[in-house]
C-alpha cells in the first residue's frame, strides 16, 4: 500500500524544490493515479484545471522528480515512457495486449542473486511483461 504525502508543499520543501502550483498538482496526480500516466497523460488530465500548464513544465517538473528520487520512470517498449512514485516496495506487470501496468506488492528484504555478491545494490526493478487476466479471458471469449 502506497503512502500518501497530505502536506505536499511542505514535503517538496524539504526536498529542495520549489513548491509551485504546478508541481504540488503533478506531484498530487501521481501519487493518487494508478494508471501509470505518460506525460501526455498528466497534461490532458490537469491542463483543463490548469491552463497555463504546459507539456514542457509537466516534463521538467517529472525530470526533476526523478532527480530527487521521488518518481520512477517506467520505461515500455514502442509508447511514450510512463511514471509512477518512487516505492521500493512494488513491481510492475505490464500486458501485452491492453498496454496496462499494474503494480505488483514484492516482499521488503528482497534477496539478490548470488552473482551480486561483493556489490553494493542500490536500486532495482521488478518489470514483468505478459497478457492480464481480462485480456486472457477475453480471448477466450472470442
Amino acid at each position: 500500500m502506497r503512502t500518501l504525502v497530505k502536506n505536499i508543499d511542505g514535503f517538496l520543501r524539504d526536498q529542495g524544490i520549489k513548491a509551485s502550483y504546478q508541481r504540488i498538482r503533478i506531484l498530487d496526480y501521481l501519487q493518487n493515479s494508478y494508471e501509470h500516466p505518460s506525460v501526455s497523460t498528466i497534461y490532458q488530465d490537469l491542463h483543463p484545471h490548469i491552463p497555463s500548464l504546459s507539456r514542457a513544465t509537466v516534463y521538467n517538473t517529472l525530470n526533476l522528480f526523478l532527480e530527487k528520487k521521488l518518481v520512477a520512470v517506467i520505461n515500455t517498449e514502442g509508447v511514450e515512457a510512463r511514471y509512477d512514485i518512487a516505492d521500493p516496495n512494488h513491481g510492475h506487470f505490464q500486458c501485452l495486449v491492453c498496454d496496462t501496468i499494474f503494480d505488483i506488492p514484492t516482499e521488503q528484504s528482497r534477496t539478490f542473486p548470488a552473482a551480486l555478491d561483493g556489490f553494493q545494490v542500490t536500486s532495482s526493478q521488478w518489470h514483468f511483461k505478459g497478457v492480464c487476466p481480462k485480456c486472457l479471458e477475453a480471448k477466450k471469449q472470442q
